[in-house]
């Protein structure tokens, strides 16, 4: 093509140096122009009815292709395909044109195949089982392993090297690679143990006060865990971070149907004493124990009738507990409550006595495991059993504060005028 030009040209009376470097000046800027066509038409046309298409399809893969923006990468060969095959027309740089070409597709091909790759991560996080297995740390180190393997072609393109001598080369650099990918080794080692051992999904609730993580996985992925906490900011947490530290996971919680309540509440220890008869006639009222004050009365009675002991005093045989009538009237409440778990741990107890009272624990499971339901339920269970105290005759301990010795000092004054 050249030549043609060049002897046109000194047919025309140019020097025969002048027509060979307007020749090849002319050969290209016509592949120059061919390229830039090529890609106008591709970015212009193709790519539009690609995507009148994709909009009229009914299959979610094609949609991902194009939000990775797939076809436009693959629209970027059309101009360099022109470049390549229009090089034989300039034999000076032919071969340096075919290099920078080939090179340039090579590095064209592993944006296509990583864009590739996240488009199967996104239709792959719409079902259920991406939550139990993730896969973006496994998609990672292959991207990885494409970067570095699509480098050596491409360096070995440039350099006219065969890529098997490169990668001969590369043995001998095998510590330097350890040292720069340490970060990648761990992570994908923590990867697969956090995978195969199911210690870590998306959507898991986690704990980690190290790094101040409390809340929602968001993301896994080789190198990092992201956790968006309660108050919506995000915490990233090293992958190998989650197998060397402990941290706890609220899985188990989510899977079991039931969240714990576990609180309790200090009674006063001077106010427990044995029943009297009007304070059992008062609680006979009460619905939830009627039947078990009957059942306690009989059985006392008889107990103690068979054993002739003197009820004169206290002391002697057994009695009803304001104590133990207000963990039965609890029991009974909390067995009649509509949010709470009764197939799960169920327990009212007394602890161990303190300074501060006689605590009563209510360790029971709610049914409703949301937050702010979980919360409510739990409230409203205690705004019932603070108020319902006094009517057992017991108070609940708290300790003194600003209001009680005002009134006792002012009670000392009344006394002493």
């Amino acid at each position: 093509m050249i030549d043609k030009i060049a002897n046109w040209l000194i047919s025309e009376g140019f020097s025969e140096s002048l027509a060979g470097g307007i020749g090849g000046i002319a050969v290209a800027l016509a592949i120059l122009f061919l390229a830039w066509l090529s890609n106008a038409i591709a970015k212009g046309i193709l790519l539009k009815v690609v995507s009148f298409f994709i909009k009229r399809s009914k299959t979610r893969w094609d949609d991902a292709l194009q939000s990775r923006k797939v076809f436009v990468r693959f629209s970027h060969l059309a101009p360099i395909l022109v470049i390549y095959f229009g090089a034989a027309a300039l034999p000076s740089i032919q071969e340096t044109l075919e290099r920078i070409s080939i090179a340039y597709m090579y590095f064209m091909g592993l944006l296509i195949f990583n864009a590739f790759l996240g488009a199967v991560m996104d239709i792959y996080q719409e079902y259920d089982v991406s939550r139990d297995k993730p896969i973006k740390g496994y998609v990672q180190i292959v991207q990885i392993i494409a970067i570095i393997f699509v480098g050596i072609l491409i360096f070995a393109r440039l350099m006219d090297r065969s890529p098997v001598a490169l990668l001969t080369g590369l043995g001998a650099m095998t510590a330097i690679l350890l040292l720069v990918f340490k970060d990648t080794i761990l992570g994908l080692v923590a990867s697969l143990q956090l995978s195969f051992n199911d210690m870590v999904r998306r959507g898991d609730w986690i704990e980690m006060p190290k790094f101040g993580a409390d809340g929602d996985v968001i993301d896994v992925s080789l190198h990092t865990v992201k956790v968006q906490n309660w108050d919506k900011t995000i915490t990233t947490i090293p992958t190998y971070a989650l197998i060397s530290d402990s941290f706890k996971n609220w899985r188990g919680m989510s899977e079991s149907g039931g969240r714990r309540i576990k609180r309790s509440i200090n009674i006063d220890m001077n106010s427990i004493r044995f029943c009297t008869e009007k304070m059992i006639e008062r609680f006979e009222k009460i619905q939830y124990i009627a039947d078990y004050i009957a059942k306690k009365i009989d059985e006392i009675t008889i107990y103690n009738e068979e054993k002739q002991v003197d009820t004169s005093t206290l002391a002697n045989g057994r009695h009803l507990t304001n104590i133990g009538t207000f963990r039965a009237y609890v029991v009974a409440y909390l067995r009649n409550h509509p949010k709470i778990h009764q197939s799960m741990t169920f327990l009212i107890r007394q602890l161990q006595p303190t300074e501060h009272g006689l605590p009563i624990e209510i360790y029971v499971f709610s049914n409703d495991q949301e937050w702010a339901s979980y919360e409510a339920i739990q409230a409203d269970i205690f705004d019932h059993i603070l108020a319902v105290v006094p009517e057992f005759d017991l108070q609940v301990y708290q300790s003194p504060t600003g209001h009680d010795f005002r009134t006792l000092t002012e009670s000392s004054r009344v006394e002493t005028r």
